[in-house]
């Protein structure tokens, strides 16, 4: 049986630099998941790039990355794995597929707090998808990709990899703005000789859409949450799976950072935090619903919370509560049971 692991590149999630800053700190999210010497990469957080090398990963070994939404504490690392992890690539075999949601259609309508309208960014393309993000990142790099190409004769990173927009399924009743995570089955995003790769929506308001993709192979199958408040989707995408990696927040820190201010902006984050993030308790839930027996929490928003604190927020569940650290590994193999 060849080894079926995830590693943990990186575990905290939001878009900052989570203080102190000392060797305990948190790499921002980013989940490798290894089958074999084969290994996908869920989500390009801060430092993603470098961990994917810590690990002891090569980049001839990446057979895709999967984005699991467009915010930025999950794609910030994207250009770096490109531009770096060009160096380990030779473009001789096919290229690597970047896998993620597309355009979202619509701005998402300005929060009731405002009291003055703000003004989108960029409104000739507003929400681009995953194969407009990679496209635009690259062409931002023009002058290096050029001097790269044209000098050193390396390949493009556009023929390197093969950046795609998730399709959602016809008909499940999908809109942006009023109906980001209708009811509905899991469906094949991607599929090779080790793995088959499924994607549900989930509910992290107000980016859309928003996908958990769950990792199936011959000898077992990981879910993964993405950003997500607790929803019946996750719970079907995870159902019967060996691990369960699912975001969690602390709302005590939300409300201690937010609570006692009294402008439009910090109303306004709390609104997000809690229409979007799921609870310890609330990701211990999912867990117990999908009938999964392990749960490894991760996305940890404070990223410098002490592990004790998640653990003591996880005390007494009825499924197996992991806190991994960054670079730690978990296997999702079917555990088998010997005849006597």
């Amino acid at each position: 049986m060849s080894e079926h692991r995830i590693v943990t590149l990186g575990t905290a999630g939001g878009p900052r630099w989570w203080t102190p800053i000392d060797t305990h700190s948190r790499f921002g999210i980013s989940t490798a998941v290894a089958v074999g010497d084969r290994v996908y990469l869920v989500d390009a957080g801060l430092g993603a790039g470098r961990q994917f090398t810590r690990a002891g990963f090569r980049m001839d070994q990446l057979g895709g990355v999967f984005l699991t939404h467009l915010h930025s504490d999950h794609t910030t690392d994207l250009l770096n794995l490109a531009l770096f992890g060009m160096f380990g690539l030779s473009g001789e075999g096919p290229r690597i597929p970047i896998v993620g949601p597309g355009d979202r259609g619509a701005l998402p309508p300005v929060s009731s707090r405002a009291t003055t309208p703000p003004r989108p960014v960029a409104p000739g393309l507003p929400t681009p998808g995953t194969a407009d993000m990679f496209r635009l990142l690259m062409e931002s790099q023009a002058t290096d990709l050029n001097d790269r190409v044209l000098d050193a004769l390396r390949p493009s990173p556009l023929e390197l990899f093969d950046a795609r927009d998730i399709a959602l399924p016809a008909g499940i009743g999908y809109h942006p703005n009023t109906a980001p995570t209708p009811e509905m089955a899991p469906f094949t995003v991607f599929e090779d000789d080790r793995v088959r790769v499924d994607a549900i929506l989930v509910q992290h308001p107000p980016i859309a859409p928003a996908f958990g993709f769950r990792f199936t192979s011959d000898e077992g199958s990981v879910a993964i949450s993405g950003d997500t408040a607790k929803c019946d989707n996750m719970v079907r995408l995870a159902a019967g799976a060996e691990l369960l990696l699912h975001e969690a927040i602390s709302f005590d820190w939300v409300t201690d950072t937010y609570g006692g201010r009294d402008d439009e902006t910090s109303r306004a984050s709390i609104d997000h935090h809690r229409k979007s993030h799921t609870s310890v308790e609330e990701a211990i839930a999912v867990a117990r619903e999908a009938g999964v027996r392990r749960l490894a929490l991760h996305h940890l928003v404070p990223g410098h919370l002490p592990a004790e604190d998640w653990i003591r927020a996880a005390a007494g569940a009825d499924v197996e509560v992991v806190i991994p650290d960054d670079l730690d590994r978990i296997s999702f193999a079917r555990q088998r049971v010997l005849a006597v």
